[in-house]
């Protein structure tokens, strides 16, 4: 496995040595704001265990775009067994997110740092407006629309009329919630993510009672898929499967506080392990239930087989589950908005990528069609973020995961980092190419 050792040749800058930061011993607590943005996080402030990294994976996978994903493969025309088999190999590519992982500690920086190596510093900086910032406002208002979808249906069982109003209010408060974890960052993430691990595992286990009693376990479509019309459908199912590891560039956001010591295979393993098993599962109850049910409404179809009297937990397992998989989201949101320059403290950019996650929210849900939105975003994902991984993850393996935080954080022309004219063309090339293939393969 590649090193977490800084490289010593990128120790300092042409000019002179870069200025190692202060060392501190006043770490983030759960119930305190956290200091941090995008700024190096002192080796007195490191500590914990790669271990700990599963349950922010795994409360983060066990959610309602999971159940979509799986009940559209059989939606598709892929049979059960073949859709499980797609799901498995899509998943696999949270791989690559627990190979990104391993540059924050090696850095103890994030991503949207880490990646100057990759860009130069104004190069990295369009990387981020656009592979960083849009791409996760974007999927924060997929998920929020998901949420507030269940949350107006329980309004609904409760007898309550759901209007525009009701409707807008619900959306603002569940982003108000997201918001606060995200606001109040790393620590809070990880003393809650464990407990609403818990908690959504036990929904889960529910709701798969209900469907593998119903599911058709040798369900084949009417008109199977044969040739090319089948490996056609196969390639496409796994690459929708794979735009759920692929929107996660930002792996290193949550692991940079580790020690710099830290095991590097332990952090690739739990930070994919966590995410890969529910995901796997999760998205295999879709598919099951696509067997015995309609999913293109998963929704409604799921309350006709569930017990009548845990509906409303599910929903409110539904909203739990976007809201751990948002917080995430918006915290690298945040992070991308000062990486692209803006001079604001991080809990000022987190509140205003929700601001703008609000928005589309509410124009998702009000004025576009659910669905629609999703293609469209899952489709941007695998077309900017399939490409970013690679380049990002082919940089790790090139410098054996060597990063010298201080010297990522200078971002003057006399940095190592600066390159030519603020960009590393070799960087920008490779992500150009490999978007514009990308975008020649999609068809809607």
């Amino acid at each position: 496995m590649v090193s977490t050792t800084p490289d010593p040749r990128q120790a300092a800058a042409p000019d002179g040595p870069v200025r190692r930061p202060r060392q501190t011993a006043a770490p983030d607590g759960p119930v305190r704001i956290e200091a941090h943005g995008i700024d190096l996080i002192p080796d007195g402030e490191r500590r914990g265990h790669p271990r700990e990294l599963f349950s922010v994976w795994a409360a983060a996978n066990v959610n309602y775009l999971s159940l979509v994903i799986g009940g559209a493969l059989v939606l598709m025309g892929l049979s059960l067994w073949q859709a499980v088999a797609v799901i498995v190999v899509g998943n696999l590519f949270w791989l690559l997110t627990g190979l990104l992982a391993i540059s924050g500690p090696a850095a103890g920086a994030p991503s949207e740092v880490i990646t100057r190596a990759v860009y130069g510093v104004r190069g990295n900086r369009v990387n981020n407006a656009v592979t960083g910032w849009l791409i996760s406002v974007c999927y924060f208002a997929l998920n929020l629309a998901a949420a507030a979808t269940a949350a107006s249906a329980l309004v609904g069982k409760a007898g309550l009329p759901v209007g525009t109003g009701v409707q807008v209010a619900v959306v603002v408060l569940i982003a108000a919630l997201t918001l606060l974890i995200g606001v109040y960052g790393h620590a809070l993430i990880l003393r809650l993510y464990l407990p609403i691990t818990l908690v959504l595992s036990a929904a889960f286990a529910v709701v798969a009672v209900a469907v593998v009693d119903h599911a058709d376990f040798g369900h084949t479509p009417v008109a199977p898929l044969t040739g090319s019309d089948l490996w056609a459908t196969v390639l496409a199912g796994i690459t929708l499967t794979a735009s759920g590891p692929l929107s996660y560039t930002t792996s290193a956001d949550f692991s940079r506080y580790l020690p710099r010591t830290a095991c590097a295979k332990a952090i690739a393993g739990w930070t994919a392990f966590g995410a890969f098993l529910p995901s796997v599962v999760v998205c295999s109850l879709g598919a099951l239930a696509a067997t015995a049910v309609d999913m293109t409404d998963p929704q409604t179809a799921l309350g006709g087989i569930l017990p009548g009297w845990f509906e409303p937990f599910f929903l409110l397992a539904l909203v739990l589950g976007a809201i751990a998989i948002n917080a995430l989201t918006a915290y690298s949101a945040g992070l991308a908005l000062q990486a692209v320059g803006l001079r604001v403290r991080r809990t000022v950019s987190v509140l205003a990528d929700g601001a703008v996650a609000v928005a589309l929210t509410l124009y998702a849900l009000l004025v576009s069609d659910f669905l629609d939105t999703v293609s469209d975003v899952l489709q941007l994902t695998v077309v900017l973020l399939g490409p970013a991984t690679a380049v990002y993850a082919a940089d790790i393996l090139l410098r054996r995961n060597r990063y010298d935080g201080p010297a990522l954080t200078d971002e003057t022309p006399r940095g190592p980092f600066w390159y030519t004219g603020g960009v590393n063309w070799a960087g920008a090339a490779a992500l150009a190419a490999g978007v514009t293939v990308a975008a020649l393969c999609v068809n809607t």
